[in-house]
Order: structure tokens, then sequence, then C-alpha cells
């Protein structure tokens, strides 16, 4: 059964790609039947199995997929070959891409960015508080392929992380992980 169509309406992303808005067809989960949901390059990207959806003006494009029961809203950006799934939520301003893969209950927020082929495990919480507050913030951040790190680092230092490098991380940051 399809749950979604693109309509009419559409944003062009920095990269050039057109993202039609969806609409929900039928009711599912928190998500009522002609709700607008966010934006996606094409139906691939979101799966009509399960309670997924894209809200706001959240944006799904390239090989990208949401399926299971994932949601991605407010301002994230899933593109790429990046999947989310599961219960998996992404939310605020984070961007998942590359092949990174979020799922279980894993929740990307704030100004966090996952990707290379970095994957967030259930009940992992990645997020980067708002710098425009002017306090410090420690963004945690992850990398692996079959065991979960997460690592706090300084939000100044402006570090994002590759799967497989620790070598990004500071010093003073690697000292004070507790793993």
């Amino acid at each position: 059964m399809k749950k979604f169509e693109l309509t009419g309406e559409f944003v062009t992303n920095i990269f050039g790609k057109k993202l039609f808005r969806i609409r929900a067809l039928v009711a599912f989960g928190d998500v009522e039947a002609g709700e607008l949901g966010g934006y996606v390059e094409k139906e691939e990207n979101l799966s009509d199995d399960g309670d997924a959806w894209v809200y706001g003006d959240a944006q799904v494009y390239g090989n990208a997929r949401v399926y299971g029961n994932a949601h991605v809203s407010e301002n994230a950006q899933v593109y790429e070959y990046a999947e989310v799934s599961g219960n998996a939520k992404v939310f605020g301003n984070a961007q998942v891409f590359g092949s990174a893969q979020v799922f279980g209950d894993a929740q990307v927020y704030g100004n966090a960015r996952v990707y290379g082929n970095a994957h967030g495990y259930p009940a992992t919480l990645i997020f980067s508080r708002s710098l425009a507050s002017g306090r410090n913030t420690v963004p945690l951040l992850f990398s692996v392929r079959r065991t979960v790190s997460v690592l706090p680092a300084a939000a100044s230092s402006g570090i994002w992380m590759r799967s497989g490098s620790r070598s990004r991380i500071p010093e003073r940051a690697r000292r004070s992980a507790s793993i």
C-alpha cells in the first residue's frame, strides 16, 4: 500500500537537486492522511512500510533511505547512501551522509554530522547543542564498524569524525573520554 505521494511543491537544494514535499495518503503512526511532510528527491528515499516519515523541512535525497519506524525532522538532512531505520530519529540541523547507518533507538540531533561508514547503534545519542547560546557544548561523536566509541570533544574545536579515525580527536578529549 502506498502511504505517500510527491506533491508539486519543491525546493532545489545546494547541490542543485530538486526535492519534492511529500503528502500522506493514509493515516499511520502519528501522521494523518493528507498531512504534508518534508522533502525527498524520489519515492525510493522513503519506505511505504512501517511508520517511517520525513517531517517539517527535513530533506532526504540521493540514494539515502529512511525506513522502519524512523523519523527525520526539522531541518535535518539524510543523503548520499545513508540509511536511517528502526526507531531512529534524526532532527534539528543534523546531517547523516556518505554510507552512514543510524538505526535502533539512536538519535542524531543538534548540529551533529554522521558520515563515512559510521554506524549508530541502538540507544546511541549523538548531538551538538547550538553554539548560538554562547555556552560551551560537548558534542558526542562516534566512529566504528562493530562497536561504538562515544567520545566527547569541545564544540569549539569543530571536530567531525569519520569512521575509523581517532586521530582527529583532540588529545585532551581522548584523555577525558570514558569508554
